[in-house]
């Protein structure tokens, strides 16, 4: 299922497309090179938006759930990567635990755990679901839409090691990104192997920290290919120590002087290529989750006149956390709709390889919006050939996989920008002077 574009095929999205199908045994030498020396994340998905004169990652989750609208045909690609990312890890490994949400019973997330659970299993691995939600004291069943039935124990923790009753993994793979910080029976596990680690969790992750990573990757890429890295990268600024409480106005200036700067910065860039669309901002929470704590802005002033409601959505997200830094993003119109509702394509990888993904729609939401938010739906990727298999020769556009493929490197950008933003927040990383 192709997606109906409703940009007019050409301008400088295509001239991108074109550039980066002649540049592509360049590009894959130079993510071959670059693998070499720094370790991908061990999965990840990525929302790209694609405004028909530019081509952007908007958001990185190192501990992407969703895999249940993988379509049975990716799965072999999961599967393959699955087997090369725990060859790396632990080639032994015979015994991996799944560490789940605490307190998510959404039909959907549960199948989320069930599809990881057979993408494990295909690669030779006995996966179980260990719980450390306090409220999972006895090995607990739970129904699945399709009949199925997961099952999650509750996680028992010794000296130096996690398990379950009668299961000692050598692996442990988090699908819980850790918002309220890293529990104590997480700690300290020095004989088993944790994917991803600690402090990929939103407790000490930023999303600041990885576009600008993510920034140092797209100016050494664009070099590569002879472009203008603007086109591949959203501008971006981020504001402390604010306040969104009702009534209370502290770091607010600051914020609307950001946006105010940012989207000063775009209207330049709008100006250089001729476009005529009006620029707006997303200012979200630096260290957000879920689609919560978003909102559009497409002038400053509108910061002095946000509602009771607006301030509530925007201060405090998942597991209560309060918001008192913002990442304030250049917002990239999406120009893609499936049946008839906006969308934007998700990429799902799996170590450095792209393994498939879907478009998240919504028929709600503009193409200025948010569309990671209750009433989204989801439709699979064309993945009818490997998006590594592009079709040289084809017309810009005109190709479903050379289309994927322009997708596949912009998450694979993200994503290698997740491993330099690793490796800069490493606690146990040695430091020289």
């Amino acid at each position: 299922m192709v997606p109906h574009l409703i940009t007019a095929l050409t301008g400088p999205i295509n001239e991108l497309e074109q550039r980066i199908i002649d540049s592509m045994p360049a590009i894959e030498r130079w993510f071959r090179l670059e693998w070499m020396e720094h370790t991908p994340p061990f999965y990840s998905s990525v929302d790209i938006r694609n405004s028909g004169f530019k081509l952007a990652p908007v958001d990185t989750n190192l501990f992407p759930g969703n895999w249940n609208n993988l379509t049975d045909q990716m799965l072999p690609l999961a599967v393959q990567a699955t087997m090369a990312a725990i060859e790396k890890i632990c080639p032994e490994a015979r015994n991996l635990l799944i560490i789940p949400e605490n307190y998510n019973r959404n039909p959907s997330y549960l199948s989320n755990l069930a599809q990881l659970q057979r993408i494990f299993k295909m690669a030779g691995l006995n996966a179980r679901l260990g719980s450390i939600s306090p409220d999972i004291k006895k090995p607990t069943e739970l129904k699945l839409p399709n009949g199925e039935t997961v099952l999650l124990e509750p996680v028992i923790r010794t000296k130096r090691r996690i398990g379950l009753k009668h299961f000692d993994p050598c692996t442990i793979l988090l699908n819980n990104d850790l918002s309220a910080g890293a529990p104590g029976i997480l700690e300290e596990l020095y004989e088993q192997y944790l994917l991803p680690p600690l402090h990929a969790g939103w407790s000490v992750r930023r999303k600041s920290r990885h576009f600008q990573s993510y920034e140092e990757v797209a100016k050494r890429f664009g070099k590569l290919l002879g472009i203008d890295h603007w086109l591949i990268n959203p501008l971006f600024a981020k504001a402390e120590g604010l306040d969104f409480t009702e009534g209370a106005n502290t770091g607010m200036d600051n914020l609307a002087a950001q946006v105010d700067a940012l989207l000063t910065k775009v209207r330049r860039k709008y100006k250089e290529y001729g476009i005529k669309e009006k620029p707006f901002a997303i200012v979200k929470a630096d260290n957000g989750t879920y689609g919560m704590g978003v909102m559009t802005v497409r002038d400053a002033k509108e910061l002095d006149e946000l509602t009771k409601k607006a301030r509530n959505k925007m201060g405090i997200i998942k597991d209560g956390q309060m918001v008192q830094d913002v990442i304030i993003q250049e917002g990239v119109q999406t120009s893609e709709r499936m049946h008839d509702a906006v969308a934007e394509p998700v990429v799902y990888t799996l170590d450095r390889y792209v393994v498939g993904g879907f478009y998240r729609m919504h028929p709600e939401r503009g193409v200025d919006e948010n569309l990671n938010a209750p009433g989204s739906s989801y439709v699979p990727l064309a993945f009818a050939h490997s998006t590594h298999m592009p079709q040289p020769g084809m017309h810009p556009g005109a190709s479903a996989p050379n289309r994927f493929y322009m997708y596949g490197v912009i998450a694979r950008l993200a994503m290698l920008s997740a491993s330099y933003e690793l490796e800069a927040t490493n606690p146990d990383a040695e430091v020289y002077d």
